[in-house]
């Protein structure tokens, strides 16, 4: 009998923002769909995407995605001018941007998206409302990963 290899799935996750978990205390994380062009899901299915240092501005009730580059394809057609850098308009429900509207303006939060990946077919920004951290707040959490990071090495071995 033959062995049955199994496929490997592509993974759904087009782009992760690593840095944001460094830079900032994390709180709630919302799903928002994006408004993007042709050219642009194209590119996005090649990986061509990256968020690292974008972020969400609330302007007039809606939401818009700034900063994040979505490279062109080569074989993009000659007709369409891409332009990498566009802002991108976030689709969220009514409730939803109430709640990051009043976080933002009272509460004084920033959006920031953690991870762009695809959703049956769709693609999805994951953002959260974030408050920056201080440099005490980041070395008290670089100093509690290392304590856990030995902590597990010292019951490994024992």
């Amino acid at each position: 009998m033959a062995k049955s290899k199994k496929q490997k799935q592509p993974s759904s996750t087009i782009a992760l923002n690593k840095k944001s978990r460094h830079d900032y205390l994390l709180e709630d994380r919302i799903e928002a769909g994006l408004v993007l062009e042709g050219w642009e899901v194209k590119s996005m299915r090649e990986g061509q995407a990256s968020i690292a240092d974008s972020f969400v501005l609330l302007n007039n009730g809606e939401a818009f995605l700034h900063g994040a580059h979505i490279s062109p394809l080569l074989s993009a057609s000659t007709h369409i001018n891409p332009v990498p850098n566009r802002t991108r308009k976030l689709l969220l429900h009514a409730e939803q941007l109430h709640k990051l509207m009043v976080a933002v303006d009272r509460k004084g939060y920033s959006i920031i998206p953690t991870a762009l990946y695809w959703s049956h077919g769709k693609a999805k920004l994951e953002i959260a409302l974030a408050k920056g951290k201080k440099h005490h707040d980041k070395r008290a959490a670089e100093k509690s990963h290392d304590w856990a990071r030995e902590k597990s090495r010292i019951l490994k071995h024992s």
